[in-house]
């Protein structure tokens, strides 16, 4: 009898603190904060913030950018939408670009119309470079690498060896020795043509004076 009176208060004080040790070990989980970035009104300065809500990111605006006093407005830099509400702030993708206004300060356009944050990387940077070495009195080993960077990410790089470069090299002197040759018989026939016009100016304009006296 004693037992049954006093087990509905054991029961009670158990669940208790069954609910505390609960509470205790397992406290309930904070939403995992998302990376955004955030700009001032002239967007002379930019910080980088991670924040679960939007009174977390207001609250870690302020303290970035220094403003102790006033009421603040969150925009989205691209077209000045005002965010004030949860509901909103959620729907937004990560590393969106917010823009902090304080008072008397209004959202402006860039120039252009597009917001620039990154620098335009280079498309690409090539190398080449040729070398020749000699084995021996009679012939050279000719060394080629090519180096190459897109983006300023993905590198190549191949070295290719030819063993026969003093045979390669004359047939190269030969082709420019045979361009030269073309190069100056064009020039030569130009100057022969354009002095023979000019012979024939000359004889004209003689013809045209006598004729004159």
């Amino acid at each position: 009898g004693a037992c049954s009176r006093s087990c509905p208060g054991g029961v009670a004080a158990l669940a208790s603190v069954g609910a505390v040790t609960k509470q205790t070990l397992f406290p309930p989980l904070m939403p995992a904060g998302r990376p955004f970035r955030v700009s001032n009104a002239s967007r002379s300065s930019r910080k980088g913030i991670v924040a679960s809500s939007l009174q977390e990111l207001l609250s870690k605006t302020l303290d970035a950018f220094v403003i102790t006093a006033g009421i603040v407005t969150l925009v989205l830099e691209e077209d000045g939408t005002v965010v004030d509400t949860e509901e909103f702030f959620k729907s937004l993708d990560d590393n969106t670009h917010f823009m902090v206004l304080e008072n008397g300060q209004k959202w402006t356009q860039t120039k252009n119309g597009v917001v620039a944050v990154r620098k335009k990387k280079k498309m690409g940077v090539a190398n080449i470079t040729f070398d020749l070495y000699k084995l021996n009195p009679k012939d050279f080993i000719g060394c080629l690498n090519i180096k190459a960077t897109f983006y300023e990410i993905y590198s190549i790089s191949y070295d290719i060896k030819c063993m026969g470069a003093k045979s390669v090299l004359r047939k190269v002197l030969q082709l420019i020795s045979h361009a030269a040759q073309i190069t100056g018989q064009f020039l030569l026939y130009t100057g022969t043509y354009m002095l023979q016009l000019m012979g024939e100016y000359d004889e004209d304009d003689m013809c045209t004076r006598s004729r004159r006296e």
